[in-house]
């Protein structure tokens, strides 16, 4: 069985490697990547994410939450989301809207909350907010490894951990479909 593990993955926080890389990450060769790697078979992953608030945008959600049914229901991964929050700022252009959907403060109760249950915590993420817990778990003898890519890592988490991994350097393929706005700029079918 070997050591047990425990992913958490900060949706946003890997969307920038994401997109440098041109691919979705595909969750089921992801979740066999980390168990061979760590040689084992007890491997539990948290997805942790937010979502704009319906009729908030011109496009269907629809596939969104079905892409998060399927990694509940169909690869056992635990999703835990929320409703982006709105903010208005009154700029001297006028007002706007901002939108935040940190999930930090989610993740570290996650990861304090399950402590006993794994040997491993694996952040998937490169904010440096994420040290502290990292410093934590290490105190109280986890394993901790980060996983991100180098356009988004603080430098301060990368070196403050047992190991970092840059997402955009793995060999083995981790990678789903391609990011349909990458596809049409490479077919040239989006200006600049």
């Amino acid at each position: 069985m070997g050591v047990k593990i425990h992913v958490f993955i900060d949706a946003s926080n890997l969307w920038a490697a994401q997109k440098v890389k041109g691919y979705f990450f595909d969750y089921e060769k992801l979740k066999k990547y980390v168990k061979d790697k760590f040689k084992t078979t007890s491997v539990e992953i948290s997805y942790y994410t937010a979502y704009p608030a319906d009729r908030t945008r011109e496009y269907s959600l629809e596939g969104r939450h079905r892409f998060y049914t399927f990694l509940k229901k169909g690869l056992g991964i635990n999703v835990v989301k929320k409703k982006l929050k709105r903010i208005r700022t009154v700029t001297e252009e006028g007002e706007t809207i901002e939108e935040k959907g940190n999930m930090d403060v989610e993740i570290t109760i996650d990861a304090l909350h399950n402590m006993k249950k794994y040997d491993t915590a694996i952040l998937f993420t490169g904010d440096s907010d994420f040290l502290a817990l990292a410093s934590y778990l290490m105190g109280r003898g986890k394993q901790v490894y980060i996983f991100s890519s180098r356009n988004n890592v603080s430098e301060e988490l990368r070196t403050g951990s047992n190991g970092y991994t840059d997402v955009l350097d793995i060999e083995t393929d981790i990678w789903g479909k391609e990011i349909e706005y990458r596809k049409k700029r490479l077919k040239g079918e989006i200006n600049h």
